[in-house]
C-alpha cells in the first residue's frame, strides 16, 4: 500500500501564522507538523508516499522533507494542487502515484499516535474510516449510526450544525483504487469543493465502508486551540513534563 499525505490549502483561520509559510510546517514542539502524520504511515509500513500541496509556499516542502530518507521514506514524490478544490480533488492528483493499488491518505495537520498498522495489513477493499470521540463534532464529518445496528454507519454528514452523534472522521482513511472513478462520478458542493465525505458516502451506499476508532491521541491542528492542544500533547509525550512542569522554568 502507498500513502499520501495531504497538504494543501492557505490555512486562513491560522493567519497571521500562514502567511509566512504553509499550515503543515509550522512547528508541533520539536518538529514540523508534517512529520507527524508521515510518521504514521511509516510506522504502518507505508513508505512510498506522494506529499500534495498548493499555495505560494509548496516549495519549502523540498527543502523540509528533502527525499524523505531522514523520514524512513523509500519513495517521496510531490503534486501539487493549483485551486483550493477540496480534499477528493487534491486526492484525485494521485491516481497514477496509486498505479491501480490501494492508499491510506492522512491529512497534513493530523497527528495521532495510534497504531494503525494492523488495519493496514488487513485491509483490502472498499474503504475505511478512522473516528475519534471529540467536544467539537460540528467542525468535521460526523458519522450517522443506524440505530438498529450501532456498529453500523449509514452516513456521514459533512459538518452538521446538529451532529448525530459525538464521532468525527478523522483525516485518515484507507481506500481502494475505485476512489478514483467516484472522485470523477462527485461534484463541487455549495463551497464549490469536491467533498471526501462525498466519497466515504458512496462506499456506504456500496456497503463497502469499514470504521475504526482511532486508540490514543488525535488532534487536527486547524485551529488556534487545537494547535495549542496538539503542541501541548506532544511537548509532553516527546520529553515527559506536563505544561505545568514547563512553565515552572520562568
Amino acid at each position: 500500500m502507498k500513502g499520501v499525505v495531504l497538504a494543501g490549502g492557505l490555512g486562513t483561520r491560522l493567519y497571521p501564522l500562514t502567511h509566512a509559510t504553509n499550515k503543515h510546517l509550522l512547528p508541533v514542539y520539536d518538529k514540523p507538523m508534517i512529520f507527524y502524520p508521515i510518521a504514521t504511515l511509516v510506522q504502518a509500513g507505508i513508505t512510498e508516499i506522494m506529499v500534495v500541496t498548493g499555495g505560494p509556499y509548496a516549495g519549502d516542502f523540498i527543502r523540509v522533507l528533502k527525499n524523505g530518507k531522514e523520514l524512513g521514506v523509500t519513495h517521496l514524490e510531490y503534486a501539487y494542487q493549483e485551486h483550493e478544490g477540496g480534499i477528493a480533488d487534491a486526492l484525485s492528483l494521485c491516481e497514477d502515484f496509486a498505479d491501480g493499488g490501494n492508499i491510506a491518505v492522512i491529512l497534513g495537520d493530523n497527528t495521532t499516535d495510534a497504531d494503525i498498522s494492523e488495519a493496514v495489513a488487513s485491509f483490502q477493499k472498499g474503504a475505511m474510516v478512522f473516528l475519534r470521540r471529540v467536544p467539537d463534532p460540528e467542525r468535521f464529518g460526523v458519522p450517522v449510526f443506524d440505530p438498529q445496528d450501532p456498529s453500523k454507519i449509514i452516513a456521514i454528514e459533512e459538518k452538521p450544525s446538529q451532529p448525530k452523534s459525538r464521532y468525527a472522521v478523522t483525516g485518515l482513511y484507507l481506500y481502494d483504487a475505485r476512489v478514483f472513478d467516484f472522485i470523477r462520478q462527485i461534484t463541487p458542493s455549495e463551497r464549490g469543493e469536491l467533498e471526501i465525505t462525498d466519497i466515504n458516502n458512496k462506499y456506504i451506499q456500496l456497503g463497502e465502508l469499514q470504521w475504526r476508532e482511532l486508540e490514543g491521541f488525535w488532534s487536527d491542528a486547524g485551529t488556534f486551540d487545537s494547535l495549542f492542544r496538539t503542541n501541548a500533547y506532544w511537548a509532553q509525550k516527546i520529553t515527559g513534563r506536563s505544561c505545568e512542569e514547563f512553565l515552572q522554568d520562568f
